[in-house]
């Protein structure tokens, strides 16, 4: 499949600033709206619009559920995970600031284990600092953390593979797919090279399938690529003069490819335009 987003796409939500944090959850698409520090969730079937779930100081990003229930999301600029009840209220479930000094990036939930995995920027990107790699964390159900890996060019979304104990980071800047083993205490090993991306793809969010692939968005070329071990590209999703920014497998069979666009990654433009939207396209092979 290789197809181009148009005017006659269908639009699940649009006039959001930066969409990030993608999931599909309990029937419903959950979506961070980056640079307003907000959590929403909508159902793509109704008519309702999007509810609002959660607000954290400065930028969101990442969402994940433990195993208790509760929705986490990463607080970028606090370098905190905070955790969110059935209430709706806010409370730091992780203080990664007390380590950490650059922003913190998306996250993952391993559903096996309820631990999460977490990767932050290693440098200063929205103050023009140059290029340092970025470590990956790992945190328990307790809240408390510890350095999983390091080295990683941006470290980004991540995916634990199906029927696996695999974990694959998008490495952003450096254009490729790294995997690791999940060890039993959730340390990660064998480090690899899962796929090379074509060049000037620059990797960001990304959703897994049934079969494995891992569907992941370019955001400087504005593209979504579904791709497998080795990095062979079997679909395409164009998003012309776009910034690809997350996407989730979802809907009631799990063939619905969500797709998060936006204008910019910078929050003084995107303060201006609100350009931002979640666009919906069925694919062959469902998430899992």
């Amino acid at each position: 499949m290789h197809i181009t987003l148009d005017s006659a796409t269908d639009i699940v939500i649009s006039g959001i600033r930066f969409p990030e944090g993608n999931r599909w959850h309990e029937g419903r698409l959950w979506y961070s709206d980056m640079h307003t520090g907000e959590v929403f969730s909508v159902d793509p079937g109704s008519t309702d619009g999007p509810r609002l779930e959660a607000t954290v100081d400065g930028q969101s990003s990442g969402l994940g559920w433990l195993a208790d229930g509760r929705l986490i999301v990463s607080s970028m600029e606090s370098r905190t995970v905070v955790a969110v009840d059935d209430r709706g209220e806010a409370s730091v479930f992780a203080d990664l600031s007390v380590q950490e000094s650059s922003l913190l990036n998306d996250l993952v939930v391993d559903e096996a284990t309820g631990r999460t995995y977490i990767g932050a920027f290693g440098y200063d990107l929205y103050g023009g600092e140059e290029l340092r790699p970025g470590p990956l964390y790992v945190i328990e159900q307790d809240g408390s953390f510890r350095l999983a890996a390091e080295g990683l060019v941006f470290p980004n979304s991540a995916n634990v593979l199906p029927g696996t104990r695999t974990l694959v980071v998008s490495e952003t800047w450096g254009g490729r797919l790294t995997a690791f083993d999940i060890e039993p205490d959730g340390s990660l090993t064998g480090r690899r090279e899962w796929a090379a991306l074509p060049g000037g793809v620059t990797p960001d969010g990304s959703t897994v399938d049934r079969d494995g692939a891992v569907w992941v968005c370019s955001v400087d070329t504005g593209e979504f690529l579904r791709v497998l071990e080795g990095g062979e590209v079997t679909d395409r999703i164009d998003a012309p003069g776009e910034c690809a920014i997350d996407c989730a497998l979802g809907g009631e069979d799990g063939r619905t490819l969500y797709l998060a666009t936006a204008d910019s990654y910078d929050p003084a433009v995107t303060a201006q335009t609100r350009s931002g939207r979640i666009s919906a396209v069925r694919v062959a092979v469902p998430g899992w």
